[in-house]
């Protein structure tokens, strides 16, 4: 990909490897996990050739970017940081973020903490949840609902060194198994569980295809592979580790509004938007500047590499149209 520039900024006290191409207003994509900035790699060249300069980093724990080694270091606080220090690193003043999955959270704490830097806000895959801040712990809150007999994926990752230890097992077919459940080319029998047996481990509650998925080829499957051989997976699972504090550093945002331009776009078959329901029927409340609020059929939730054409084009028409890229 020639077109690709990689490149490394200081940003929040960590080294920051990000992806550009193009030029004009800034982009910034943020992936979720377990991805990196490859699962962006549709839509860097289809936003650039449009005319703005596209940023997809490697976020703290991924990658080539740098992976502290304290659960702590992997709160909202922290990925926000690094996004607002990236664009300082960068020379610029303002941005449209765009997240997917955990890179959704990211994104919107971003948007709320710091609105002069961004203008407009994209959501893929996790819709913006104000009643994730404040209250009671998240983590007892689910255990209390779930009950005894049963796991679930984010809280089996608050365990320490167990869920990384399976993940590395076998990078390839972890990520193959992940992809694949969480896609819309599962069925029903094979998809993602969220819930599984208390006891189970994580990494065998999920299925191996016979053959990759349509939407990655050999070569990305290897590509992804070599990123968390590189990088192992303690940064990325302590993202979820830090779920309580994020509740109680950002209490202070609890029913907060998304007030910038903004658009959601999932697939109509991805497990998590079911999984927060609630949250995507409120939307057009939650963020009163929503533009466009999509489901793409047959597509699950690794939509913007499912179906990177739909994706691309609500994108581009959502980026378009915010007054700061339009007008810059």
């Amino acid at each position: 990909m020639p077109e690709f520039q990689h490149r490394f900024g200081s940003a929040n006290g960590i080294r920051i490897h990000y992806v550009e191409a193009g030029s004009g207003p800034l982009v910034m994509l943020c992936h979720g996990f377990p991805e990196s900035w490859y699962s962006w790699r549709h839509q860097l060249r289809y936003l650039a050739d449009r005319g703005f300069r596209v940023i997809a980093p490697d976020q703290r724990g991924y990658g080539e970017t740098d992976a502290p080694q304290s659960v702590e270091a992997y709160s909202l606080c922290h990925l926000a940081g690094d996004m607002v220090g990236l664009i300082y690193d960068l020379g610029e003043s303002r941005a449209i973020i765009v997240g997917h999955d955990w890179g959704a959270p990211v994104a919107w704490t971003c948007s709320l903490l710091r609105p002069d830097l961004f203008a407009g806000v994209g959501l893929l895959g996790v819709p913006y949840t104000p009643g994730m801040w404040g209250g009671r712990r998240p983590t007892e809150g689910i255990r209390a609902r779930i009950g005894e007999n049963r796991e679930f994926y984010q809280l089996y990752f608050q365990q320490p060194d167990v869920p990384e230890a399976e993940l590395q097992e076998n990078v390839s077919r972890s990520l193959l198994a992940m992809y694949f459940a969480a896609s819309g080319e599962a069925r029903r029998d094979q998809g993602w569980r969220p819930f599984f047996r208390r006891g189970e481990r994580f990494i065998d509650s999920l299925p191996v295809p016979a053959q990759l998925p349509s939407f990655l080829t050999p070569g990305d499957l290897e590509y992804y592979t070599s990123q968390f051989t590189k990088s192992g997976f303690f940064g990325p699972v302590s993202w979820y580790r830090n779920m309580d504090r994020n509740s109680e550093d950002l209490a202070f945002l609890k029913n907060a509004q998304v007030r910038q331009p903004s658009v959601f776009i999932a697939g109509e078959k991805d497990g998590v938007v079911e999984m927060y329901r609630d949250s995507y029927d409120r939307l057009e409340s939650t963020m009163p500047n929503l533009t466009a609020k999509t489901l793409i059929p047959g597509a699950g939730h690794w939509v913007q590499q499912e179906r990177p054409d739909e994706v691309n084009e609500l994108l581009g028409e959502f980026i378009s149209k915010v007054p700061a890229a339009a007008s810059t």
